[in-house]
């Protein structure tokens, strides 16, 4: 499964991430790489509960992340 992270600086100087392929995976982080691994880990908590509730095959936790950075 290949995600992309979208990652946008908010006014206020924050950081959001946000995984477009997964409605819903976004994180907030006071810099880039912060909000994009909290962005990472949320991604493959959900992935990890898709997959126990059999909504996706076990093979869906083979994850790459691709950053786009706007």
């Amino acid at each position: 499964m290949n995600l992309t992270i979208e990652l946008e600086r908010e006014v206020d100087g924050r950081w959001i991430a946000e995984a477009r392929e997964l409605p819903g995976v976004m994180c907030y982080g006071q810099t880039s790489e912060e909000a994009i691994g909290k962005t990472e880990r949320l991604a493959m908590d959900v992935i990890a509960d898709r997959i126990k509730h059999n909504e996706l095959p076990p093979s869906a936790l083979d994850v790459s992340f691709t950053v786009s950075r706007e």
